[in-house]
């Protein structure tokens, strides 16, 4: 059983394996509470999963370890299992999806572990995993259901505590619940008056689900570019440990992931994946109403996002925000439309990046033609502005 003792103990086997990562604060995020960031994108190997793996792998027995250890991950466990498997001089397979992405594959590989690369989801690189297991006799590292496992993330907890006074909640990511599930044992094991609360992509809600019907359920399909948290069934333990100690939960879009990406990015310089972002991606929607005016702190618990995903996540970010648009409008054919259409916008003070020009379509005026304007805006004030000083000046805006 988890005992407070055990994520004591996994606080001190990590001491020299992992860093005690910063907490910082931030009032450019949201003005609804007073929000801290828990930056666990700046751990080993750019996530929290190097803690659970290692004080896991440091309880094996030496014949445990000599035999090696099998992991699947949809990135960040596996790098996390192939470091502590490296440290500890033993060999290590590792399972992934073959969507992972191209970054969280490269940098395992480059720990010294085997890969091998599953068609599907996290739940497929699982199956793969057990069967290698069977066949090779290795020692099996779960992502999430295990209690060592749960233990040392857990050991995130008392550092929160140790390092924001007077907080009222905890916002944790939440795939299979290993991370929460150890957040939360701590912390109310410490400090029970301090909330936590977990967040899923609506993508891939599966505890929100299993604890809504009060039982453990498996999705069909996931679909989030939250690849972290992307996980059809949780855990036998993380279900019962959530169900105990977990306050509430919600789940966010892949739209609001994205800005709350590119917020991080740009109003605290700080990288997350989108797993990572999904706590401030909830407090910025208001996800949590009883959150008004408190102390609250965001788990960011990851920066492993592939940089081709990540241009593709700013782009949605910046459509979310307000801060790109795309204005269609139908015009008469001839000179001059384009250039008083141009006024217009310059006036308003958005920067036009695209023009498509194109003669109209069978249903239209017969000099008619269509205009599409990309630009970039500052929010959707901002557009709404440019629409009325369009549609004043007597153009027709197609939505």
């Amino acid at each position: 059983m988890l005992t407070i003792e055990r994520v004591i103990h996994a606080q001190k086997v990590l001491e020299d394996a992992i860093y005690k990562t910063d907490v910082v604060r931030t009032s450019a995020l949201t003005d609804t509470c007073e929000l801290f960031l828990k930056a666990e994108n700046l751990q080993k190997t750019g996530s929290f999963k190097i803690r659970g793996a290692y004080y896991k792998i440091s309880q094996l027995s030496p014949e445990e370890k000599q035999r090696g250890v099998i992991a699947c991950s949809a990135g960040n466990h596996a790098q996390g299992v192939a470091l502590a498997a490296q440290k500890n001089k033993i060999p290590a397979l590792i399972c992934l999806p073959d969507g992972a992405p191209i970054s969280k594959v490269e940098a395992t590989r480059s720990y010294g572990a085997e890969l091998c690369l599953v068609p599907g989801v996290y739940d497929d690189a699982y199956t793969r995993a057990l069967q290698l297991k069977e066949e090779r006799g290795l020692t099996f590292i779960h992502p999430f259901d295990d209690e060592d496992v749960i233990a040392g993330q857990g050991t995130i907890g008392l550092e929160i505590l140790s390092q924001v006074k007077n907080l009222d909640a905890i916002v944790v990511p939440v795939g299979g619940g290993g991370l929460i599930s150890g957040v939360a044992f701590a912390v109310k094991s410490i400090a029970p008056n301090i909330k936590v609360y977990g967040v899923q992509a609506a993508g891939a809600p599966s505890m929100l689900t299993s604890l809504t019907d009060g039982h453990i359920e498996s999705l069909a399909s996931v679909s989030t570019i939250a690849d972290g948290i992307a996980v059809k069934q949780p855990g036998e333990h993380t279900f019962e440990y959530c169900r105990k100690y977990v306050d509430g939960m919600a789940t966010v879009t892949d739209e609001e992931i994205s800005a709350a990406i590119l917020a991080l990015i740009e109003k605290q310089k700080m990288i997350a994946e989108g797993a990572g972002a999904t706590p401030v991606a909830a407090v910025m929607a208001g996800k949590f109403p009883e959150l008004t005016g408190k102390r609250v702190c965001c788990l960011v618990s990851g920066g492993n996002i592939d940089v081709t995903i990540l241009s593709r996540v700013i782009t949605r970010g910046l459509v979310m925000s307000g801060r790109q648009f795309t204005l269609n409008i139908e015009l008469l054919d001839k000179p001059g439309q384009l250039v008083a259409v141009s006024r217009i916008i310059a006036e308003c003070g958005a920067n036009v990046v695209a023009v498509h020009h194109e003669h109209a379509n069978a249903g239209s005026a017969v000099i008619g033609c269509y205009l599409r304007i990309d630009m970039e805006t500052r929010n959707f004030e901002h557009i709404a502005q440019i629409k009325r000083a369009l549609a004043d000046a007597g153009f027709k805006i197609c939505d």
